[in-house]
Order: C-alpha cells, then sequence, then structure tokens
C-alpha cells in the first residue's frame, strides 16, 4: 500500500489521498504526488515545467557547440535526459554530436 506523504505546508500527518490529489484536513493545501519533496533537485524548462530523469526535451534557441563545426539548432528532440546539480544541469546523448551538456532554461518539455 502507497504511504501518503505528511502536508509540504504545514506537516499534517492526516492527509488523505483524492483522485490524483493528496489533501490536507488541517490547512486545505491540496499537491500532486508528482511535486517534488525536499532534497529532491528541481529543474525546470523554458516555460517554467518541471522536469525529471527520463523526459524528451526539444532545443528552444540555436546553440554553438565548442570544438565543432555544426551547431545544435531550434527544435532539435533531445531523448531520456538525465538531471544533474550544477551549472548545466542536463546531460544527454544527442544524435549526430554525443554526449552534451545543457542549461534547462534553453529546452522545453515535449
Amino acid at each position: 500500500m502507497n504511504e501518503i506523504p505528511n502536508c509540504p505546508k504545514c506537516h499534517c500527518e492526516y492527509a488523505y489521498e483524492a483522485a490524483s490529489l493528496f489533501v490536507c484536513p488541517e490547512c486545505s493545501y491540496e499537491w500532486n504526488s508528482d511535486t517534488p519533496q525536499e532534497g529532491e533537485l528541481i529543474v525546470k524548462d523554458a516555460n517554467g515545467n518541471l522536469l525529471a530523469n527520463g523526459d524528451n526535451v526539444t532545443l528552444v534557441k540555436s546553440l554553438k557547440v565548442k570544438g565543432s563545426s555544426s551547431d545544435l539548432k531550434v527544435g532539435t528532440k533531445v531523448k531520456n535526459i538525465r538531471l544533474v546539480d550544477g551549472d548545466h544541469n542536463i546531460d544527454c546523448k544527442i544524435d549526430g554530436f554525443g554526449a552534451m551538456k545543457l542549461k534547462s532554461e534553453f529546452v522545453k518539455k515535449a
């Protein structure tokens, strides 16, 4: 059986599940089970959507690649991203380019 987490707002232990949301009876706060918990890495794309490991994204800006004569074009699809902590917070492999590190502000969730 799934364990229902405490309310992230008031830390009440009497939260309950209603459809796909959790509800706190004390403060009436509602949250989705996909909402990141404390200690989890929070990475948002250019539109403000939360990204997760394994997501597919699309570039929203053409990017120059150091050491390469070709650029990454707008609309390039990137599959199966990995989120990491640091300046460039997405590790991925792009077909035709290989392993890359990207900033989340230059991608949108596909």
